[in-house]
């Protein structure tokens, strides 16, 4: 007979006996590291069922924040499904939502009308670009969307402009970005109106301002839950201390092993510092997992037992072995692909679900791979979290160049370039083109030329027409001579779209020239331009497809929070992941994060783990060599099967850990990474002497460093080699 949940005994009889603590512990501050699958969001909500069973509070005096709507609307459901019954006047909603409510009570205080205006990105964009303006400030040369992300991150910190002076120092390169600031914060306040960022830090502002208003708060709200303490930013943590500096009635959930957000202002400081903030904290740990094998959650534990910043927690279950982590070694990124798919299909047969197997990337741009794969032999797919590959912006633009490049006549896809990046091409001059097209009969290219020789486009919009159409001829004229490949990185570099993403400073600018290098990597493929526009055309219709059973393709910042039966690990190389970027900009900080990051990919699998990486990278036209990452090396060497590629390394031959950074980082060790030393195998080779490579054909060596060669092949140049991949020529 199932237990009755509205009895205090049968409700509490449903927790383990952690949980069972962090709900009954009622008494000042707690913090309770739930780790991953441990029940975080059942003790959330079973800890505000068990306030108002005890009568310790009333729901208006309960105040429970969310990162997401959808999460919000999931605890008030649940919470209602446990008490039988609808709450009123509960304060559980994000943190947004919630400082909105009391902004608007008491915004007058702050020179603004109760009926104030939250703007959108859009809204936000087209103001700054009219201070850019007022500036004289090129918005070509320094996008609004650079400034807005400025601004954002500023906020995020609780920084206004008059503290702009604290703000660090990367955030402060762009031209007058403290007065643009200023002005932003003035405009906002004629209009009546606040962003996003502004929700929060006035509501600090208010506090701070009016202590009297800030007590009142801190009065009313008996208890304070917080979920996903980890992801905080300092403007939200700051917020939560005002409100519970007075009661220290605050209970945080969180897990520091799955802080992965700091590019966008998360602080994991946040939440290691609890104890420090709030004292006679208590920590309670939820470490009994119920998602994972024993195998799975013993790898995670272990690979994260490798960062310093964390407080520090070991996942178990109760559960059978299972299925050890399959870790495979492949040569390229064609062959994980086909790896991949083989084994989704194998899993399939044996009757798991599509929609329970999850392809996990580090960068968006390593979906392409996969997704042709997929299509190929008619696997069903989709993208969580982005578009599919050839439906975002950067490649929709790139492949409207090609199109034109391939057919001058193709209105739809000259349009599109026509100002992009711009070329000082306005509406009117756009307007024109389209009324003598139609007048004339003509292309939109031709309708371009002809206003040209008639000197019926005078001034910016003439030379920048002019240019492109001289670009568009010129790269015409190179197509049937020039590797489609090379072209395309032509046209992407001498149109400018290149350094127009280059030049851009938000944060998803170097997401997308990792998409453009990838497309131009995609092209190599095919003979000619045409036939890759043909095997687009193609794929997008495939792709038009609607299913519900369906294998999901997503980065594993996206992946937080969900599970699946099956997950793929791709693309786990050095510089790859942990990625580059990660390690130049922030060392060891971006190090933990990115192995945070790896914990966070792992554990979303039930029952399968497997991990890939590959021998070579094609990045942007060139074939790179790639070592293992150096979180392969870090998994506990029971609880993996290792299928290396003959020549690279695997887990038992690492003879050396690589240097936590590279030697060009902002933070690296004194000692360096030096692969394996086979000095057998490189006594099998001279300088100067002939050898063969599959792929690259023949060559010459140039130098030699223990198994790496260089050498100089007669048709690819010079490349670095383990010395397994090549063979002598007699």
């Amino acid at each position: 007979m199932e237990p009755d949940i509205l009895s205090p005994s049968s409700f509490l009889q449903t927790l383990n006996t952690p949980q069972q603590q962090a709900v009954l512990n009622l008494d000042g501050p707690l913090l309770v590291l739930a780790g991953a699958g441990t029940g975080k969001t059942r003790v959330l909500i079973s800890r505000i069922v068990h306030i108002l069973r005890s009568q310790r509070a009333y729901p208006s005096e309960i105040l429970a924040v969310t990162f997401t709507n959808k999460a919000a609307q999931e605890m008030k459901e649940r919470v209602r499904d446990l008490l039988g019954h609808s709450v009123e006047g509960l304060w559980l909603g994000t943190f947004h939502a919630l400082c909105s409510r009391i902004l608007r009570n008491h915004a007058e205080l702050l020179g603004l009308e109760t009926s104030f205006t939250i703007l959108d990105k859009d809204d936000q964009l087209r103001l700054i670009k009219e201070l850019l303006k007022l500036e004289n400030l090129d918005d070509k040369q320094y996008p609004p969307r650079s400034y807005e992300y400025v601004i954002s991150r500023l906020k995020d910190q609780a920084l206004t402009p008059e503290q702009i002076s604290h703000a660090p120092k990367e955030l402060l390169t762009l031209p007058k970005v403290a007065h643009i600031y200023t002005l932003y914060q003035q405009r906002l306040k004629i209009l009546n109106a606040v962003d996003f960022g502004d929700l929060i830090l006035h509501v600090i502002t208010l506090f701070r301002s009016f202590p009297e208003i800030l007590e009142q708060y801190q009065n009313k709200f008996k208890f304070i839950l917080v979920d996903e303490y980890q992801d905080t930013n300092i403007a939200q943590y700051l917020w939560l201390r005002l409100l519970a500096q007075k009661t220290h009635s605050i209970c945080c959930v969180g897990d520091d092993d799955q802080s992965i957000y700091g590019w966008r202002g998360a602080e994991v400081g946040n939440i290691l510092r609890f104890e420090q903030d709030f004292a006679k904290a208590q920590i309670i740990r939820l470490e009994q997992n119920y998602r994972s094998t024993p195998h799975i959650l013993k790898a995670a534990s272990h690979l994260i037992s490798h960062n310093e910043g964390r407080l520090g927690k070991t996942l178990w279950t109760e559960e059978s072995s299972g299925h050890k982590i399959k870790v495979k070694g492949v040569w390229d990124g064609g062959e994980e692909a086909r790896f991949v798919s083989d084994e989704i299909e194998s899993l399939h047969l044996k009757g798991s679900a599509f929609s329970q197997m999850a392809i996990l990337v580090r960068a968006g741009f390593q979906t392409r791979a996969f997704e042709e794969r997929l299509l190929n032999i008619a696997i069903p797919y989709r993208v969580i979290g982005g578009l599919r590959f050839y439906e975002r912006l950067e490649i929709r633009d790139a492949i409207a160049y090609l199109r034109v490049v391939v057919q001058p006549r193709d209105s739809l896809a000259f349009e599109r370039i026509l100002n992009t990046p711009r070329r000082g091409i306005g509406e009117t001059t756009v307007q024109l083109l389209h009324e003598t097209a139609r007048e004339k009969n003509l292309s939109l290219l031709d309708s371009a030329r002809f206003l040209l020789q008639t000197s019926m486009i005078k001034g910016g919009a003439q030379r920048g027409l002019t240019a492109l159409l001289s670009n568009i001829s010129h790269w015409s004229s190179l197509a049937p001579h020039e590797e489609p490949a090379l072209l395309t990185k032509r046209i992407l570099d001498e149109s400018g779209y290149t350094d127009f993403w280059a030049q851009d400073k938000s944060p998803d600018a170097p997401g997308r020239l990792e998409n453009l290098k990838e497309l131009v990597n995609a092209i190599q493929e095919f003979p000619s331009l045409g036939g890759f526009l043909e095997h687009i055309s193609l794929i997008m219709d495939n792709a038009t497809q609607n299913q519900s059973d369906q294998v999901t393709l997503m980065t594993l910042h996206s992946a937080k929070g969900l599970e699946f039966q099956t997950v793929f690990l791709v693309g786990w190389e050095e510089n790859v992941f942990p990625h580059a970027r990660a390690l130049n900009e922030q060392g060891k900080k971006g190090l933990e994060e990115e192995r945070r990051l790896a914990y966070v990919g792992i554990t979303r699998a039930r029952s399968n783990v497997y991990i890939t990486y590959a021998a070579n990278r094609q990045i942007y036209n060139q074939w790179q060599s790639s070592y293992p990452s150096r979180f392969i090396q870090e998994l506990p060497k029971e609880d993996i099967e290792h299928e290396g590629l003959q020549g690279m390394h695997s887990s038992q031959n690492f003879k050396e850990k690589p240097s936590l950074f590279p030697s060009n980082s902002k933070f690296s060790e004194k000692k360096e990474f030096s692969p394996p030393r086979n000095t057998q195998r490189q006594s099998l080779y001279k300088i100067g002497e002939r050898v063969f490579h599959e792929k690259f054909g023949y060559g010459l060596i140039q130098s030699i460093d223990y198994d790496r060669l260089e050498i100089d092949f007669d048709k690819a140049g010079s490349k670095k080699i383990m010395s397994d991949f090549i063979s002598k020529v007699s």
